[in-house]
C-alpha cells in the first residue's frame, strides 16, 4: 500500500459547515450506505455480534460523530446514545481505507485511525470497514463520494 501523510480531505470551510450541521443527516447516510452495501454480505454471526452495539465513526477534520448500530431491520442512527466503541479519522484516511489505498492497520499503527472503548468491538468493526467496497455504490451516494474524490485531487 502506499503511504502518505494524513491530511485534509475536506476544504476548511466544507468542513466548519459540515462540523455546525446536526448529526443525524450525516449518520443517516452511513446507515444507508451500510445498509447498501455491506449488510447483504454480513453473515448470521457477524450479525448477532453486532446486533444493537453502539459505534461511533468520527471524522476528526470534518466534527463528524456518526452514531449508529444494527438493528433486526437494519442500520439505524444512534443518536444521543453513548457508543460501546469510537473509530476516528480524518476524511482523507476513511478515503484512502475505502480506495484500498491504505491498510486498516498501518492506519491504526501510524496514529491516524484510532479505535477507542471496547477492544473487541473495535478490532471487529476496523475490519467490518476494511471489507466494505465502496467503489461499488450505485446511486447518488456514489456519486458524492467520487466528487469528494475530485476534491482531494485539487486540494
Amino acid at each position: 500500500m502506499d503511504s502518505a501523510p494524513s491530511a485534509r480531505l475536506l476544504p476548511v470551510r466544507l468542513a466548519g459547515l459540515v462540523r455546525r450541521l446536526p448529526q443525524w443527516p450525516p449518520s443517516t447516510l452511513v446507515c444507508a450506505a451500510l445498509n447498501l452495501v455491506f449488510l447483504p454480505t454480513l453473515d448470521q454471526d457477524t450479525k448477532q455480534q453486532l446486533m444493537r452495539r453502539i459505534v461511533s465513526i468520527q471524522v476528526s477534520d470534518a466534527g463528524l460523530d456518526c452514531r449508529i448500530s444494527l438493528t433486526p431491520i437494519g442500520f439505524l442512527p444512534a443518536l444521543g446514545a453513548a457508543p460501546e466503541v469510537t473509530i476516528g479519522a480524518c476524511a482523507l484516511d476513511y478515503y484512502r481505507l475505502a480506495r484500498r489505498l491504505e491498510d486498516p492497520d498501518t492506519l491504526f499503527f501510524s496514529r491516524r485511525l484510532s479505535i477507542d472503548g471496547d477492544t473487541e468491538l473495535g478490532l471487529l468493526v476496523k475490519n467490518l470497514l476494511d471489507a466494505i467496497d465502496w467503489t461499488r455504490i450505485p446511486g447518488p451516494l456514489g456519486s458524492a463520494i467520487e466528487r469528494l474524490r475530485r476534491l482531494a485531487e485539487r486540494s
